[in-house]
């Protein structure tokens, strides 16, 4: 016959006795797996802040090795612009050189016997003009021009030397600033204009003689360029090439006693 055990299953003994764990060992494993993922994770993000701040600190470095060696080589980068300019500047002031001695020799051969001049003033710009006169008209003219100051024997004189300025080559335009009879006095009868006291200049002598001041412009000739303040930029680069060196030297005396 087959032996039965009729105790209750709580109450068996042996191999036959039934576990008793529940679902507690089950939670504890699962904590334990859980803390053992964020541990790894974790280890695994502080290790990438890691590599990520050394990778920052060398970038740093190397950026700024990059900014003292942009400095040391910027002055000799200015040299070169500046040389650029240098050629420029004066392959145009050799392009734009006038020739006043051709336009003084015509003057002097289409000057009316009835017209003389006090004053003339050539200049290549309104910047470099003397004040002599001119005025308006001067400044209005950006290229060389010339400023005449004299008499002549009346208003039709005058109209006639404008015309004959016009036959120099290369005159594009003749602007009359100035044309005046002297002023005279009630009852005057005298046909004689006497000079104003210390002025030299004045050559209206008589009644119908008229002061002129002209403006003859050249406009199709070259403007000069303006070469104001190149030297300061020279100077300047020099100052900073010598600078750049002085202090790459110094850098590198430092590193070396490092």
């Amino acid at each position: 016959m087959r032996p039965v055990n009729l105790l209750p299953p709580e109450l068996r003994s042996g191999s036959r006795r039934p576990l008793r764990t529940g679902p507690i060992p089950y939670i504890i494993v699962g904590t334990l797996a859980a803390v053992l993922v964020g541990v790894a994770l974790l280890v695994i993000t502080g290790n990438q802040v890691s590599e990520r701040k050394s990778e920052v600190a060398q970038l740093k470095q190397e950026d700024a090795v990059a900014v003292r060696e942009a400095k040391r080589l910027a002055a000799y980068t200015q040299f070169q612009t500046l040389h650029e300019q240098r050629v420029t500047t004066v392959t145009s002031l050799a392009d734009s050189r006038f020739d006043w001695e051709r336009v003084m020799r015509e003057l002097s051969l289409i000057l009316p016997h009835d017209v003389w001049l006090t004053e003339l003033n050539a200049s290549a710009s309104p910047e470099a003009a003397v004040n002599t006169g001119g005025g308006n008209l001067r400044n209005s003219a950006p290229g060389p021009a010339l400023v005449l100051i004299g008499c002549s024997t009346g208003h039709e004189a005058v109209a006639g030397f404008v015309t004959a300025l016009k036959d120099i080559d290369g005159v594009t335009r003749v602007g009359v600033e100035l044309s005046e009879l002297p002023a005279q006095e009630e009852g005057a009868g005298s046909t004689e204009a006497s000079p104003e006291e210390g002025d030299s200049t004045n050559c209206q002598t008589r009644h119908f003689i008229a002061k002129f001041e002209l403006v003859v412009a050249f406009d199709a000739a070259p403007i000069p360029p303006s070469v104001t303040g190149e030297g300061e930029e020279v100077a300047t680069a020099a100052e900073g090439a010598e600078e750049a060196s002085s202090e790459t030297e110094s850098s590198e005396s430092s590193e070396g006693e490092e």
